[in-house]
């Protein structure tokens, strides 16, 4: 004879199981575009509060529409930087940039700082040079073990004469999980850096996730771990 209470029992755990898994679903879809979201209308926000304030008030929106839009100082951010950038290119421009790395030059500390920010600016935005165009594997920290790395550029200068290598060196960027902005510069010779298939972005997505998704979409098989 069938309990009373025995059919009533058993689904409860199955749909507790269900409204979990839809509820994790629903995170894995919700989380990506609301961090997304929350970080662009925080950068907006950031640029704003130090954009707008060095705006005349007569040409800002709010004193006509009565609103305070996020974005406008993005905006006039991005039509200042394009008219700086239109003056560099002419010979006017040049000419006083010379004369301001020249003055900057006279002063100890502030050179420093503005070479340095130079330096960096220039390997990041230049356009003649694609940065961390290829994935790669390497032995790192040492032989037997691998890791994912990008490479970034072929070692020049000092660094590729001193070094105690008859071939090319390479630099490659070893970043660590799950911050790829943070990472190691190490220097290879060229035959022991691997090139991979992969983008950039499959790359990253896989140091992100700590080995969790590959490539394609295919995800770790943690019935064949340990």
């Amino acid at each position: 004879m069938t309990e009373p209470f025995q059919d009533f029992n058993h689904p409860k755990p199955r749909l507790l199981a269900r409204l979990r898994s839809s509820f994790l679903t629903g995170l894995v879809v919700i989380l990506p575009v609301g961090l997304t979201i929350w970080l662009i209308w925080t950068l907006f926000g950031w640029v704003d509060g130090f954009v707008l304030p060095l705006v005349p008030d007569s040409v800002q929106p709010e004193k006509y529409i009565g609103i305070n839009l996020r974005g406008v100082g993005v905006i006039f951010f991005l039509l200042f930087t394009i008219f700086i950038g239109w003056i560099a290119k002419g010979l006017l421009g040049r000419s006083m940039i010379r004369w301001g790395e020249n003055l900057v030059g006279r002063m100890p500390v502030v050179r420093s700082i503005y070479s340095g920010v130079k330096q960096i600016a220039e390997t990041v935005f230049a356009q003649t040079e694609r940065s961390f165009e290829t994935p790669c594997l390497v032995q790192y920290p040492r032989k037997g073990i691998w890791a994912i790395g990008f490479i970034s550029t072929k070692a020049k200068g000092e660094i590729a004469e001193r070094a105690e290598t008859s071939g090319e060196l390479l630099s490659v960027f070893v970043p660590t999980t799950p911050n790829p902005t943070s990472g190691f510069l190490l220097f290879f010779p060229r035959e022991d850096v691997i090139d991979l298939d992969m983008s950039v972005e499959e790359a990253a997505k896989l140091v992100i996730s700590a080995g969790l998704v590959y490539p394609n979409g295919d995800k770790a098989d943690h019935a064949d771990v340990g």
